[in-house]
């Protein structure tokens, strides 16, 4: 009977990993939805004083009480990035090498990691069902509520169907980035199937989900349009990660990923070359843009521009990203040992 029971783990998803986890991420949870109120309150109290940068660059929204949907949209998107930012700090101090004074063990951030992982997909899910909603109330147009449901639905959830103003981008980014979590942010409960080296080249991917999380609320969220400490905070926050991940780079916590293993693995060498060079750039850049308040967003009393990025661009880096991903993996499952779950939970 228990090796049956162990079969069908390894052939499907760990559920009991999984439901142990949603358990544990109700306390979680609860503090990111604490978290979102209280930036509801904030924002709909600049809207209604007119302090907002959405009410300058769109004056028809300063009637807060008719767009309160928008704005707890908005406060959902907000806590999104915030738990987005939590749960990557969490998987690369989790990675690397974890320091001795630091007051959690490894497999408490793990867990803390796979909690805060998939109440960040809840939050992600929420932000996109308020817009979801907040499109269908203003869709009164079209009379019948088939027609108001598909187009709502169309220009919320399909990548590329909202086609109009900085939203041909924007919502094009949040949704790569919302469908990119949901397979590589619950890639862990099918590490049994996937395998240990096929499972942890996948999930490291998942940081391109933070990064466009951070394209997507830096260059097109509304409230941080303009220059001002909400934004200069989040590009400051952007700091933390791109130094962890440039030391797990520079001194990975594995053997078999250090200078010495991976001399009969060329190609490892080769990637691993310009991922230093894009973290290291990556933080000049945010260095630069705080020091001088220039980031390519909006500046108040100018006429925006048009769009620096198109959805075009957009697509052809997402391609390039599924073929980067497909080589990771199929390098990967080169030599794949058949191992235990407990020795697949190990990274």
């Amino acid at each position: 009977m228990g090796d049956r029971r162990n079969t069908r783990r390894r052939k499907g998803v760990d559920l009991s990993a999984l439901r142990a986890d949603v358990r544990a991420a109700v306390p979680d949870a609860t503090a990111a939805l604490v978290v979102t109120v209280a930036i509801f309150v904030w924002l709909y109290a600049r809207a209604r004083s007119g302090s907002s940068p959405t009410i300058t660059v769109m004056p028809f929204m300063a009637e807060a009480d008719t767009y309160v949907m928008y704005w707890l949209c908005q406060a959902f998107g907000w806590s999104a990035l915030l738990w987005a930012w939590v749960t990557t700090m969490l998987g690369l101090l989790r990675s690397g090498h974890t320091p001795g004074w630091f007051p959690a063990s490894p497999a408490r951030l793990e867990r803390w990691h796979r909690t805060t992982s998939l109440t960040t997909v809840a939050l992600m899910f929420l932000h996109a069902a308020l817009f979801f909603a907040e499109l269908v109330r203003e869709n009164r147009d079209d009379k019948a509520w088939v027609g108001r449901l598909w187009s709502a639905f169309v220009r919320t959830f399909v990548p590329g169907g909202y086609d109009s103003g900085t939203g041909k981008v924007a919502i094009l980014l949040g949704l790569l980035a919302f469908y990119l979590a949901i397979p590589l942010g619950l890639a862990y409960y099918f590490r049994t199937r996937l395998g240990a080296r096929s499972w942890r080249a996948l999930h490291r991917f998942v940081l391109a989900v933070y990064v466009l999380s951070v394209w997507h609320t830096l260059l097109y969220g509304t409230n941080v349009w303009f220059d001002g400490w909400p934004r200069t905070t989040l590009w400051l926050l952007q700091l933390p990660p791109a130094l962890l991940l440039l030391a797990r780079l520079i001194i990975p916590a594995r053997p078999s990923e250090r200078g010495g293993a991976l001399r009969g693995r060329p190609m490892a060498l080769t990637l691993r070359i310009p991922a230093l060079t894009a973290v290291a750039a990556t933080i000049a850049t945010i260095i630069v843009v705080v020091v001088s308040g220039r980031d390519g967003g909006r500046t108040p009393g100018v006429d925006g521009a048009g769009l620096n990025v198109t959805p075009g661009m957009v697509w052809a880096g997402f391609a390039v990203f599924v073929v980067i991903l497909a080589v990771a993996m199929g390098l990967s499952r080169r030599g794949e040992p058949v191992r235990t779950a407990e020795r697949a939970v190990s990274r």
